[in-house]
């Protein structure tokens, strides 16, 4: 879902980048090269005519067992990222087995005949950024590596390709994760509302069905379902392998043979769309007679919210490019449509637009929430006029073209990792059955014309089509949370068990070639005569410019009468200038279709923003404007004021915001920083001129710290930046914030937080910790990855989530920041299983500070970080904010080139030590927000 004010895509941005989905995104015998099969719609379509090519130095071989295979040779960072699609997903379901092919994706991560490890502890060991998904077209594994251990990753999605071990003890523990994830997407009533839309809107067809199950099918699946499910569909012919990153593709496809060229039969040809489960049932989604009436929730939440649903044809259409261009026409930068009737008009507080298509039919979902005042008959009124005038009326040339413009340089932009040109590769590759979908979309794409536009706006958004569901919140039981009490903990006793032993682990490992040294090379830093602080790093990767911006006018600036100003004037900074108002501005990106997005986090304003390498001038120029010259215009400033309160309110029913809220209330006294928290009532009283004090006297250049990594001439660039930030200054000291000083808790203190209605739990458990200047922050550093780093690899993920099934999400963290943070455990629980999670947490906790960790668990753990350490730097994006978090926090940069030698040089016994003083499971704060926590 394009979410245009506060979510993100759910998958990644490379889904995005997909336009096949719109959204996102045995034999021996010697492999044949062939290439891919045109897709039928858009075979006319030249991807030469388009400047922007995914797939030109792609290569597609299909080895002899039906195993598709796409490799793509990427330079830059020493990387290699490995991924697996099946072209098996929810759309082969129906009720009764929904939900099966999220379960196997679940399974697949608990071992195979051959190494009963979980999945997850071996590919840790390998440093890999790793996950996997079920979506409508397709299940997919991915890992990103380290060059020298693509083979072992290869081996390891070989092995569980056909060897995955499936059996009752394995399916039960598994279930029970799979539910509790369920129970967190039902937390959300946005995911209520659109589960009863989708499942009116489509009936009897499998995209009427959730992705990820029913509790009621879930519960009823044995293991020999799910084996038979596993045997049929998890095989070459239903797989497409991709590779991309730094590798020799002959050496490569040596090891792809190898590892995959003895499954399966010889002579199987890959299939084009897999078999339903269940005979019978139409996949059509037109032609079907939606309700008339909104279907209406009235039940437990905070906000109203509008889910409109209207049936789309399949991912081969001719009109699918038309379709993409009228959604950015509808709702993409402030110009477009949507933006000014739902948002500039004040009625809609967030929201989000996106055609789907898959490989067998789509629609187009518009969802909205009203601000405060708004409700949602009104709301409604102002979509159905807005789609009633894109049929009515032809958009303007200049509205195509930025469109245009958008939907090129975001495929681009979103696709600048290699792990996003996998994963639209892969989404191609299974959707549209042509890995070259996206070359040949973009193609086509200019050659849509505003006639194209309103024609598919006439035939599929008519309102006779559409299925729309209004959720209304009942007047529940508002809990804020408990106030907090003292005394010992009384759940059950809960024994963790053994840890697995990496030695283990490290027994069916595959082996690997010895990584080499990462080489980070350090960007030109230098200071303009104002203060700024600017990092330039030329990289010819990609024909794009990654930008990171921070200024330290962070959270920690507001107060508890002010709450919530430092985010409102992060939000108003692109609503216009002394120069340009805020269509101006906005039209000055769009027109090029370059990215500009500031956040507020707790130390400072993060400005992410991209552009093609040629745009680099208009990026800079709109990024000086905004920190030099907002304006706050009073009717925007309302408009953002109403949208952030509907937000404070939507945080305040959602259990991981109310767990971290007043876990912190609870751990600091009044007046620290850290206990500063926005609401509705702190927000709504704020004014205009509060955000324009708050920026004259904070946004400043000796505050601001700006990192550019891309392909441009530095000196080229030096000059730009002093023709547009050289007549920025700054006058007086720069503000500062100051933390008290506060000890840990005296035993276990408790509090809660009560929202009615949720499915399930949050729980925070910790206590004030470290800051990054601690010199235990390398060890603690691999302390943290062996106890709760990870999900599946770390103790508390292997306990409480692979052997107990206690909870889908489980993690620690120590917020060793510029000031020192709180170490903190958190879990995701079913409120039945909280008890025993926490419990079991803290037990966990005793074990490793009273008998600390082996040497192979050390050594296992810096093996990783340090593997995963080149992987993480990979992305040109992700190494600019690095670039700019390390200066912002006060760091040196050598911190990153000196990373792997004080990563190595940290011992068994500093790891131990640090543990015994940091490690303190007798003085806990514990907060679990969820139904009923307040009892």
């Amino acid at each position: 879902m394009k979410r245009f004010l506060s979510a993100t895509l759910a998958l990644s941005a490379a889904l995005a980048a997909s336009p096949a989905l719109a959204a996102v995104t045995g034999g021996s015998a010697a492999p044949a090269t062939s290439t891919a099969k045109p897709s039928p719609v858009l075979s006319a379509a030249n991807p030469a005519a388009n400047s922007f090519s995914l797939t030109r130095d792609v290569k597609r071989t299909v080895l002899s067992n039906g195993l598709t295979v796409l490799t793509k040779e990427v330079r830059g960072a020493p990387v290699v990222t490995v991924q697996v699609f099946y072209k098996i997903g929810s759309r082969n379901e129906a009720p009764g087995v929904n939900g099966i092919a999220h379960q196997l994706e679940h399974l697949m991560f608990k071992g195979t005949t051959d190494r009963p490890v979980q999945f997850g502890r071996l590919l840790g060991a390998l440093g890999a950024d790793f996950n996997a998904f079920t979506y409508y077209d397709q299940t997919a594994y991915h890992e990103t590596v380290e060059r020298e251990k693509a083979g072992a990753a290869l081996q390891l999605e070989a092995d569980r390709m056909v060897n995955a071990k499936i059996d009752p003890a394995a399916l039960t523990s598994e279930r029970n994760v799979v539910l509790s994830e369920i129970e967190g997407d039902e937390n959300d009533p946005g995911y209520r509302l659109e589960r009863a839309v989708q499942a009116a809107a489509f009936p009897g067809s499998p995209y009427g069905l959730t992705v990820g199950g029913t509790r009621q099918d879930i519960e009823g699946f044995t293991a020999q379902e799910v084996s038979a499910y596993y045997k049929k569909y998890y095989s070459p012919e239903y797989a497409t392998l991709i590779v991309v990153g730094d590798f020799h593709t002959a050496d490569m496809m040596k090891q792809i043979q190898a590892a995959f060229g003895k499954l399966g039969k010889p002579g199987t040809l890959p299939v084009t769309t897999s078999a339903a489960l269940v005979p019978g049932g139409s996949e059509a989604t037109l032609g079907k007679s939606p309700p008339k009436a909104p279907i209406v929730l009235k039940e437990a939440g905070a906000t109203p919210l509008l889910n409109a649903v209207y049936p789309l044809p399949d991912v081969s259409s001719p009109d699918a490019p038309a379709l993409k261009v009228l959604d950015y026409v509808l709702l993409s930068g402030r110009t477009s449509k949507l933006y000014q009737s739902m948002f500039e008009s004040g009625l809609a507080a967030d929201g989000g637009t996106l055609p789907y298509q898959f490989a067998r039919g789509g629609w187009y979902s518009f969802n909205f929430t009203p601000t405060p005042d708004t409700d949602l008959p009104k709301l409604d009124a102002a979509l159905l006029a807005t789609l009633a005038d894109v049929r009515t009326n032809l958009v303007s040339a200049e509205e195509i073209a930025r469109a245009k413009t958008s939907i090129s340089t975001s495929t681009l932009l979103d696709t600048r990792s290699i792990e996003a040109q996998a994963t639209s590769l892969g989404m191609d590759a299974t959707t549209a059955g042509d890995y070259q979908y996206t070359d040949k979309f973009l193609a086509a794409l200019q050659t849509v014309t505003p006639e194209d536009v309103r024609r598919v706006a006439q035939k599929y958004l008519p309102d006779s089509a559409r299925t729309v569901g209004y959720f209304e919140p009942t007047k529940a039981v508002e809990g804020s949370g408990n106030a907090a009490s003292a005394g010992g903990a009384t759940q059950e006793a809960f024994n963790a068990g053994p840890p697995v032993d990496p030695a283990e682990v490290a027994k069916y490992l595959p082996a690997s070639q010895p990584s080499g040294q990462a080489k980070i090379t350090l960007p030109d830093k230098f200071t303009l005569p104002n203060g700024m602080t600017v990092m330039l790093l030329k990289d010819t990767s990609t024909p794009t410019v990654s930008l990171s911006a921070n200024v330290k006018a962070g959270r920690e600036f507001d107060t508890d009468t002010k709450a919530g100003l430092v985010d409102l004037v992060a939000a108003n900074l692109l609503s216009g200038t002394q120069t340009r108002d805020e269509l101006t501005l906005a039209k000055l990106l769009d027109d090029v279709g370059a990215q500009l997005a500031p956040a507020a986090n707790r130390f400072g304003v993060q400005i992410g923003g991209a552009s093609r390498d040629k745009d680099l001038p208009v990026l800079l120029t709109a990024l000086s404007d905004i920190l030099q010259n907002a304006t706050f215009p009073a009717d925007q400033f309302k408009r953002a004021q109403a949208r952030a309160v509907q937000g404070a309110v939507q945080a305040n029913d959602d259990p991981g915001s109310v767990a971290i809220k007043v876990f912190r209330k609870t751990l600091y006294p009044a007046g620290n920083p850290w206990q500063v928290f926005s609401s509705p009532d702190t927000i709504g009283a704020l004014t205009r001129q509060d955000a324009l004090d708050f920026y004259k006297t904070h946004y400043r250049p000796d505050a601001t710290v700006l990192t550019l990594v891309g392909n441009f001439d530095p000196a080229q660039v030096k000059t730009l930046l002093n023709q547009t930030f050289g007549g920025w200054t700054a006058s007086g000291p720069t503000p500062q914030v100051v933390y008290p000083v506060i000890g840990k808790p005296a035993g276990i203190v408790k509090a809660s937080g009560d929202l009615p209605g949720k499915t399930q739990a949050v729980t925070y458990l910790g206590y004030q910790s470290i800051a990054r200047s601690d010199p235990r922050y390398y060890a603690s550093l691999v302390l943290n990855d062996v106890l709760g780093g990870s999900t599946l690899s770390s103790r508390l993920g292997t306990e409480l989530r692979d052997k107990e099934g206690l909870t889908y999400g489980v993690g620690s963290s120590f917020a060793a920041l510029k000031q020192p943070g709180a170490f903190t455990i958190s879990l995701q629980t079913n409120p039945k299983d909280t008890d025993r999670a926490v419990q079991g947490a803290i037990n966990i906790l005793k074990d490793v500070r009273d008998n600390g960790l082996s040497a192979t668990e050390v050594a296992t753990s810096k093996n990783g970080l340090l593997s995963s350490y080149t992987v993480g730097l990979s992305n040109p994006a992700a190494l600019a904010a690095t670039f700019t978090s390390l200066v912002s926090d006060g760091l040196p940069l050598s911190e990153l080139t000196d990373y792997q030698a004080k990563i190595n040089a940290v011992t068994p016994a500093a790891v131990n030590q640090a543990a015994k003083e940091l490690l303190d499971p007798d003085n806990v704060v514990e907060v679990t927000a969820g139904p009923g926590s307040g009892k």
